[in-house]
């Protein structure tokens, strides 16, 4: 599902416009949205029954230059982590787990 599916999903569910549906995305999930402003200041965002986003950090580490097979030192950095919850792995289960 991409974002127009989800858009789309989300206003005919909920009987909101489009134009209303799109706003909701983009403010919880858009660059600006409340997902990533939170996590940019190093929050947990929990959803219950849905999962949890997490900034983790990675460690310095070696890695090698694809074209010319030299060592390189990569510096330590930041990700983003999903965690799904029981809830949502229950559905992608099939219903096979408790």
């Amino acid at each position: 599902m991409n974002k127009t599916q989800l858009i789309q999903t989300l206003a005919e569910r909920t009987h909101l416009t489009r134009a209303q549906a799109s706003r909701a995305v983009d403010v919880l999930f858009g660059d600006d949205g409340i997902i990533a402003e939170a996590l940019s200041k190093g929050d947990k965002v929990q959803i219950t029954g849905f999962g949890n986003f997490e900034v983790r950090e990675r460690g310095p580490r070696t890695g090698r230059n694809p074209r010319t097979g030299a060592t390189i030192k990569i510096g330590p950095s930041k990700t983003v982590a999903f965690r799904a919850g029981k809830a949502v792995k229950a559905k992608v289960a099939g219903g096979r787990r408790k």
